[in-house]
């Protein structure tokens, strides 16, 4: 977390909507580190240096993202799933996250090379693809240890039957598999009962299920426990190669291997019995806990929107509520700022981007590029080759050595798009906003060389804490789960109608901090694609400038924890498949693919860089998709 992070002002919620700024270590902030597509990796192999503190979340984001785009690429080509992507660093087919499937499946940044990440995402496409997830599920136990157990033998099998034309995919789950068990090894959890019985089915499953051979070295520490469970259920390891064509038959198989591991592991917590210490049974309760990691949360990296699911909102037949409207408003954001201000803002917002050293023509040219689409635009005539012109044959009988008698169709590129910023004007935003400010304005002067008209809007609420629209629900006896409690103020700094060298100072009104209270974020989309529902454009784009969950007090208060935060989401979802508005989550310094599919984090503590403009891009070319 930068140091910006660390210190955010109030009314918006980093680490969770309603909890406190110092608890979001512990309650809110969810990161990257030790899941597939979660932590970044060097591609050649090698571990990243990945720095510590001014400017950590853009490198790690933009190495966990693509750890998480190369993954994803590979995952869907195995599988033949086009819907196959990451999202809030869980794969997810389409709008819906996938389990997450057995423990070697999770590489970690610290320990494990690019070729295990390529093994762990060839092992989860195999068990899509060969795997009914509906069916395992059922058949799945309760018990933790047989779960487990059930789980990686069913993971063993769809890795089994990886096809023989592809034997890279073969050596990338092999070398996984070894780094996982190598790992497993050096951290000393063979060393306790539970664990070593744990890890010997891991091996022999393995070996029985693909009939690939042991190392020899595993072998040897395994041998003993090997032994013991071979006798118990001797039937059943060898009827696992021999059904694992057939998922029932194989499940029955596993399901009686999964109570007999559980039961020697049972009879040797008993064996132990008083011998046990703390420290044996903290030891046999992390080599369970290791080996279940598919059921844990991912921690650390980059900060990550908390989000949740609330029960007052699931639970309303009218689904989201506002109190009252009658103190909403949406108003120019320059009429509320003093002229003289507003000309001394821009010329800060200017001396801030000439310091910047922005190219703005070629950012221009790289916008049309991204968002134009070739168009016919007339013809070009007297050409030597293409298409006849019929109104030249008479020269041809005049001048029969003539050969410009063909004409060709004059292609040109559009831009039939249109760009919204909707820029979240909360009290934590106050910190970043002259480097928001900046971003923005260059964007919309290229957007304009380019062709593409755009709109800067942003959202804030009129009153700290519920305001006017809480006094009334207080008279009103305080009925139960209100809804929306506060005033929604609706800002436009710039709209479509308006050039930029017109709307220069409206922007600028950006930089002042008295405007930024708390962030209704849900209604804020959703009127800033009504805004741009009546255009004619086939493409409409809207970015979301944010650095947090949805925040407001009374709200929260009146209804649950996560009713602004779970109204986001399904505002964002109900318009990502709708399809007639493209949304993008830009975070600063936060990663809020809980919320946007598509997202991309800046870190903005640090002065940023001219690279802040690619990333940008790379949202608005829907290259960072989670």
């Amino acid at each position: 977390m930068s140091e910006a992070q660390a210190g955010r002002a109030p009314g918006r919620s980093q680490a969770g909507p309603g909890q406190p700024r110092d608890a979001a270590g512990a309650h809110g902030v969810q990161a990257g580190a030790g899941r597939l597509g979660a932590a970044p990796f060097a591609p050649t192999g090698e571990q990243a240096d990945v720095p510590v503190g001014r400017g950590v979340v853009t490198t790690r984001v933009r190495q966990q993202q693509r750890v998480e785009e190369l993954c994803a690429a590979a995952i869907r080509a195995l599988a033949g799933e086009a819907d196959l992507h990451f999202r809030a660093r869980r794969l997810h087919r389409g709008g819906r996250a996938l389990p997450l499937f057995a423990p070697h499946l999770h590489p970690s940044l610290e320990a494990d090379d690019f070729g295990s990440f390529r093994g762990a995402a060839d092992g989860i496409a195999l068990r899509l693809v060969h795997s009914d997830l509906e069916l395992h599920r059922q058949l799945a136990p309760a018990d933790p240890v047989e779960r487990l157990v059930f789980e990686l033998l069913e993971q063993l099998r769809a890795e089994s039957l990886a096809p023989d034309a592809m034997p890279g995919v073969k050596r990338n789950l092999a070398h996984r598999f070894e780094r996982w068990s190598q790992a497993y090894v050096d951290s000393g959890l063979t060393e306790s009962a539970r664990g070593i019985v744990l890890f010997t089915l891991a091996q022999l499953g393995r070996t029985r299920v693909s009939a690939e051979p042991m190392p020899e070295h595993t072998a040897d520490l395994i041998e003993s426990t090997r032994g013991v469970l071979i006798r118990a259920m001797s039937h059943d390891f060898a009827a696992l190669r021999r059904t694992r064509h057939d998922q029932s038959a194989y499940a029955g198989h596993a399901l009686a291997i999964a109570r007999g591991v559980a039961e020697l592991v049972a009879s040797r917590d008993d064996e132990r019995g008083d011998e046990r210490c703390d420290g044996d049974d903290a030891d046999d309760r992390s080599a369970l806990a290791r080996l279940m990691a598919f059921d844990a949360e991912p921690g650390g990296g980059i900060a990550q929107a908390a989000s949740g699911t609330s029960r007052v909102l699931t639970e309303a037949s009218d689904g989201y509520r506002v109190f009252t409207r009658a103190y909403d408003r949406e108003v120019a954001a320059a009429s509320l700022v003093r002229a003289a201000l507003l000309a001394e803002y821009r010329d800060r917002l200017d001396a801030r981007i000439a310091a910047q050293g922005v190219n703005v023509g070629r950012l221009a040219r790289q916008l049309k590029t991204l968002l134009a689409t070739p168009q016919p635009d007339g013809w070009d005539g007297a050409q030597e080759d293409g298409r006849i012109d019929g109104r030249r044959l008479a020269q041809l009988i005049a001048s029969p050595t003539e050969r410009r008698l063909f004409r060709s169709e004059r292609i040109e590129p559009l831009a039939d798009c249109v760009v919204t910023f909707l820029i979240d004007c909360s009290g934590s935003m106050k910190a970043h906003v002259e480097a928001v400010a900046m971003i923005v304005d260059v964007f919309v002067r290229a957007l304009e060389l380019a062709g593409v008209a755009s709109e800067v809007l942003g959202f804030t609420t009129g009153a700290w804490n519920g305001g006017r629209a809480l006094r009334d629900w207080q008279r009103a006896g305080r009925p139960a789960f209100p809804g929306r409690l506060n005033e929604v103020s609706h800002l436009v700094f710039k709209d479509f109608a308006t050039p930029w060298r017109r709307a220069r100072r409206s922007v600028a009104a950006l930089l002042k901090a008295d405007l930024f209270r708390e962030g209704i974020d849900g209604e804020a989309v959703d009127w800033a694609v009504a805004r741009m529902a009546g255009r004619d454009e086939q493409r409409r784009l809207l970015l979301v400038v944010s650095d947090g969950s949805p925040m407001d007090a009374a709200t929260h208060l009146a209804n649950d924890l996560h009713y602004l935060d779970h109204h986001l989401r399904q505002v964002v979802q109900r318009h990502e498949q709708s399809g007639a508005v493209e949304i993008g989550g830009i975070g600063v310094g936060l990663d809020l693919s809980p919320y946007y599919s598509r997202s991309q984090a800046l870190d903005l503590s640090a002065p940023p860089g001219n690279r802040v403009f690619q990333e940008v891009l790379d949202v608005i070319a829907g290259h960072r998709r989670r």
